[in-house]
C-alpha cells in the first residue's frame, strides 16, 4: 500500500503542475492591471523627439487629465491605432507619447507619415521610462489624472470602439 502511493506520488506533483500551467496559459496578458495603478506617474527626466535640446520631466503630466501613450516606429500596431488617438487630439484630449525604444530619425518619420497627436513626445530610446512604467510591449497607454497619478491602464493598441466606450468614459471621469 504504501509504495503504491509513493508511485502515485509523481503522479499527482505533474497533474498539479500542469493544472497550474493550463491555468496561467489560459489567463490574456491584455487584461492586466498596471501595478502602478493609483500610483504617482515615475519620476523621468528625458528629452523630447522633437527637440533634443529640451528637457522634461514628470511636472509634464500635472495640470490636466492626459493619456501618455508608449509607442514605437517597430510597433506595427501602433500604426493601427494612430487614427484613434488622432480622434481624440480631436476631441480635446491631451495626449503626450512616449517613443519607446526607437532612434529620433524613425520616431520623427513615423509622425510625419502617420500624424501626430501628441502635445508633447517623449524621447526615450532605452526603454528606461518604459521600464519604471513596467511596459512589456507597445502599444500601452496610461491615463494620468490632473495631480499626476495614474488612474487607468490600457494595453495593446486602441480600437475604435475602445474610444466611446473605455477611453473617453475614463477621460470624463477623472475630469470632474
Amino acid at each position: 500500500m504504501k509504495r503504491r502511493l509513493l508511485l502515485l506520488l509523481p503522479l499527482l506533483a505533474f497533474l498539479a503542475l500542469g493544472g497550474f500551467l493550463y491555468q496561467g496559459l489560459s489567463m490574456n496578458p491584455f487584461e492586466r492591471d498596471s501595478a502602478l495603478m493609483a500610483d504617482p506617474f515615475p519620476a523621468f527626466e528625458l528629452t523630447t523627439l522633437e527637440d533634443p535640446s529640451r528637457t522634461v520631466d514628470e511636472s509634464l503630466l500635472r495640470g490636466e487629465v492626459t493619456l501618455v501613450n508608449v509607442w514605437g516606429e517597430w510597433c506595427p500596431t501602433c500604426k493601427q491605432e494612430m487614427p484613434q488617438l488622432l480622434d481624440l487630439a480631436e476631441r480635446g484630449v491631451r495626449l503626450v507619447g512616449v517613443d519607446y525604444k526607437d532612434t529620433r530619425e524613425k520616431g520623427r518619420a513615423f509622425l510625419a507619415e502617420f500624424g501626430n497627436p501628441f502635445e508633447v513626445n517623449v524621447f526615450d530610446p532605452d526603454g528606461d521610462l518604459g521600464f519604471e512604467l513596467g511596459v512589456y510591449g507597445a502599444p500601452e497607454t496610461f491615463l494620468v489624472d490632473a495631480e499626476g497619478v495614474i488612474r487607468y491602464h490600457h494595453t495593446g493598441y486602441i480600437k475604435p470602439e475602445d474610444v466611446r466606450e473605455v477611453i473617453l468614459p475614463e477621460v470624463e471621469r477623472w475630469r470632474d
